[in-house]
């Protein structure tokens, strides 16, 4: 690996820039190549057998073309799905990301913990393997969103979404008295790279306060570890979206804090 090295980023869709944001902070001396397989979006409408061989092929054409140091795939259906498949067909290190279970039942005190992901996400044996192994006693609610996910890439794309459709896929998330702090939800698993991108309003809607666990801080940690370490100087970087469709993104300036400041091609 070079000092400046290229890190490319794999998401279903635009939930993945919460992840990149992260990494590139993390790692601004990187080339970044985001690709959106937003032919294939919203991955939730698919079975597991047409995720892996989807995904499985594609990220061959991706690594073939790009070259790669490291895969970020920034997308829990896909990371819980296909991670194993990639890493026994190629070479290059990969990334994946999965449900905070473990750091949020550290966490908690009330002992009640909501997973909110995909219906796909959070009905996965790797999931609940992760509740069996980490739990720690708290009640774990699993909460499948059919469309908070879309409601996201609307957003950012600036369509107005109203606070009642995003509320009506938060409401499960809040178990237990209200008025008990100790006998209620106070965490949180976003589990969808999408949803950090709703957060401000989240926190706005919910019954009361909770802690939300975003994975892509501990994402960006796991990228730099695997990676020569940054020496503090910034070589020949840029930024680069790329959406399986073909689509010109068409996003312009919104993208722009997402890759840290780049312009993006």
């Amino acid at each position: 690996m070079t000092n400046s090295p290229t890190i490319l980023v794999f998401d279903s869709g635009l939930g993945g820039l919460t992840v990149l944001r992260e990494v590139v902070a993390a790692r601004p001396d990187a080339h970044y190549t985001y690709v959106a397989d937003d032919a294939f979006f919203p991955y939730g409408h698919h079975s597991e057998d047409e995720i892996i061989a989807r995904v499985v092929p594609l990220m061959g054409e991706l690594i073939g073309t790009h070259d790669p140091d490291l895969v970020v795939i920034a997308c829990n259906t896909a990371s819980t799905l296909v991670l194993s498949h990639l890493r026994a067909a190629y070479s290059v290190p990969f990334v994946g990301t999965v449900p905070a279970i473990k750091p949020a039942c550290a966490r908690s005190k009330t002992r009640r913990v909501s997973v909110l992901g995909t219906k796909g996400t959070v009905k996965r044996e790797y999931t609940r393997a992760l509740i069996r192994d980490f739990a720690l006693g708290c009640e774990v609610t699993l909460v499948g969103s059919p469309e908070l996910a879309s409601l996201a890439e609307r957003e950012l794309g600036g369509q107005a979404i109203s606070d009642n459709d995003i509320l009506a896929e938060l409401t499960p998330c809040f178990v237990g008295d209200a008025e008990d702090a100790s006998a209620r939800t106070d965490i949180v698993v976003l589990a969808c790279t999408h949803y950090p991108l709703l957060l401000g309003r989240m926190e706005k809607l919910a019954p009361w306060p909770v802690e939300w666990i975003d994975p892509a801080p501990a994402i960006a940690r796991r990228v730099s570890d695997l990676l020569v370490p940054y020496s503090g100087s910034i070589a020949q970087t840029g930024a680069e979206m790329i959406f399986t469709s073909n689509r010109v993104h068409g996003l312009g300036a919104t993208l722009t804090p997402f890759f840290g400041g780049r312009a993006v091609a």
